[in-house]
């Protein structure tokens, strides 16, 4: 399944919207960098792989504007390990 990015920078989170639900990883920018802090997927929409869909949207998006991420919640940490074709991205 494809879901639209949306960087929802008001709230500091990059965000899918889906059947009402809003799945979303948060962030806080500190000198530059995008620490990506919470991964979070409402349980009406779990199993199906939204959030390894919404992580690399995210690190799509921030790589395209040259910015740099810090892995700032354990989903990230896990999916940075998991997939090391992004580690130049990662502070």
């Amino acid at each position: 399944m494809s879901y639209t990015l949306i960087h929802n920078s008001e709230n500091n989170q990059y965000e899918y919207q889906i059947e009402g639900h809003i799945a979303k990883i948060q962030y806080e920018v500190i000198d530059g960098k995008y620490h990506l802090t919470h991964t979070i997927v409402p349980k009406e929409l779990g199993g199906r792989g939204i959030a390894k869909a919404l992580t690399k949207d995210v690190l799509t998006a921030l790589q395209a504007d040259g910015k740099k991420a810090v892995a700032g919640c354990s989903f990230i940490v896990k999916y940075k390990e998991n997939n090391p074709e992004w580690n130049a991205l990662f502070e």
